[in-house]
């Protein structure tokens, strides 16, 4: 395997460009590299520096990379794609500028995250789905001929692709030539799925990891009451690598057997959490990896 391993701000709890929950961006880059990653996401755009001058001087003090940016919004309203597209540019520009390879697109929850509110129909049919893929498509195309960077769709929970079956009608209606998908471990085992047989079935289509796992017992609750994502996550839905439901030798097997090349990010979301917490969860989250066989 070449297998590149890194982080994300997701993983310190960040989810906002600003807030003030939220650890600083300087502590963020500094506990990343002292954990010992050498790869990191650029997260919430703004969050970080949005001069690529500056963030590469960041960056380079504690010799780390970046990897990927991402896109969120709103990708099933049609009147919402020039939103979509300056955010590409935007991001787009900083992240190939510093020699990222990859961006994530994310579709806007169905739900509001926090109150568990229904905002949208939670699956699309139809010409709604063709609209969506087409807004995919061409945001890939952006991505690809102006900056060089791969697209890959995040399946998420609350959003449009979130369950097996509708991660495998987006990769039967996609461009392989344009675009392929990031499998969040986490995200797919919380909607019931088993990353280890989707990436046995899957591999030729995925592009980049999210590496997370999930507290089974929870999860089940969380289902069963109809918690809202956001409370789920401050109540630990998601937990340690060596604690959780996904199975990671096993994974770490399917990886060797497909000879999989890419990136692994490692995950754990914490919105929102103390200052302190992260790092250490960080460091042995890392140990694991190695423990395991992963980078």
């Amino acid at each position: 395997m070449r297998v590149n391993v890194g982080t994300g701000p997701d993983n310190w709890g960040v989810w906002f460009p600003e807030d003030d929950r939220q650890i600083p961006w300087k502590r963020y880059l500094d506990e990343v590299a002292e954990t010992g990653y050498e790869w990191t996401e650029l997260g919430p755009f703004g969050y970080m520096p949005t001069d690529p001058v500056e963030l590469e001087a960041e960056l380079k003090k504690r010799n780390l990379k970046l990897e990927a940016g991402f896109v969120f919004g709103d990708m099933t309203d049609p009147d919402n794609f020039s939103n979509l597209e300056e955010a590409t540019d935007k991001a787009g520009a900083l992240t190939s500028a510093l020699g990222a390879q990859f961006h994530l697109l994310i579709d806007i929850p169905y739900t509001d995250l926090f109150t568990g509110e229904q905002l949208r129909p939670s699956r699309l049919e139809g010409d709604a789905w063709k609209r969506f893929i087409e807004t995919n498509h061409r945001l890939a195309q952006i991505l690809k001929d102006r900056y060089n960077l791969t697209a890959v769709h995040h399946p998420h929970a609350e959003t449009h692709v979130e369950y097996e079956d509708q991660i495998e009608k987006f990769l039967e209606d996609t461009d392989p030539s344009l675009m392929s998908i990031c499998l969040d471990t986490g995200h797919h085992k919380y909607r019931g799925g088993d990353p280890v047989d989707f990436m046995r079935r899957h591999y030729d289509r995925v592009a980049y990891l999210h590496i997370k796992s999930v507290d089974g017992e929870l999860q089940e609750r969380v289902e069963k009451e109809g918690i809202p994502f956001a409370k789920a996550v401050e109540m630990d839905l998601f937990v340690e690598l060596n604690q959780g439901a996904v199975d990671f030798p096993a994974f770490v097997e399917v990886l060797k057997e497909v000879d999989y090349e890419g990136f692994a990010i490692v995950e754990q979301d914490l919105y929102p959490c103390p200052f302190d917490k992260p790092m250490p969860i960080a460091q042995r989250n890392r140990q694991y990896l190695r423990d395991v066989g992963l980078g």
